[in-house]
């Protein structure tokens, strides 16, 4: 296709070739997240914690190990997953749910992503025997359960789960109705396993047997519930 130049050129300039010009800058890669997955392999080496569990089920404790992997050592995405689960007992009654248990468990654990539903799952398991008040009054319905809430509290303590420690408000509500229930006319006695009346009802919430009424308005004594607000 011809161009016709109406005009009188007066100047003219050359255009280097794209290979002529200054090389952009370039920028490095950064390098690939490492995610929890069942490809991972297993390093020589784990870091985890053992947590005691003493049920009224048996005269045995619980030992219950979690090994966790940590991904992306010294980076900023760095985090630390919890890779295997062990059980061991003296008591050999539940062997081999014990054994399938923690197979499944780890299985879990090694195929990554969000593996906190199993905290629900394992604390919604009801003994038809009937339950137990752990140390403290917190109730457990069963010794599933107790596994699944030992599972939690180390989600939290390598932070997949919120902690639920109470603010500096809750923590004052709560002194200052101990105070108030301690220096009542009418104190009741303190069950002798913790520091709650022995008429305490069991908190929806925490499922502590911690639940008071004081001024006329049912209130927790261990984690601050009020059904009054």
């Amino acid at each position: 296709m011809s161009v016709t130049i109406a005009k009188k050129i007066t100047g003219f300039a050359v255009v280097k070739n794209e290979e002529q010009k200054a090389p952009a800058a370039v920028v490095p890669a950064e390098p690939e997240r490492e995610l929890m997955n069942e490809n991972v392999a297993r390093p020589e080496m784990l870091v985890g914690a053992t947590y005691k569990l003493k049920t009224p089920l048996s005269e045995h404790a619980i030992y219950v190990t979690i090994n966790d992997i940590v991904l992306n050592p010294g980076s900023e995405h760095e985090e630390r997953r919890p890779y295997e689960i062990f059980i061991n007992s003296k008591n050999m009654d539940h062997f081999q749910w014990i054994v399938a248990l923690t197979r499944i468990v780890s299985a879990v654990f090694r195929k990554g992503g969000d593996v906190t539903f199993l905290v629900e799952e394992l604390k919604a398991v009801f003994d038809p025997r009937g339950g137990y008040f752990k140390k403290g009054g917190k109730y457990m319905p069963s010794l599933v359960a107790e596994l699944g809430d030992a599972i939690e509290n180390h989600l939290k303590f390598i932070g997949m789960l919120p902690s639920d420690n109470l603010d500096e408000h809750q923590k004052n509500f709560i002194a200052k109705k101990r105070a108030e229930l301690s220096s009542g006319p009418a104190k009741e006695s303190a069950d002798s396993k913790n520091d709650f009346p022995a008429n305490a009802q069991l908190c929806m919430k925490c499922n502590t047997k911690a639940m008071i009424k004081m001024d006329g308005c049912m209130t927790c004594l261990n984690c601050g519930d009020s059904k009054c607000g």
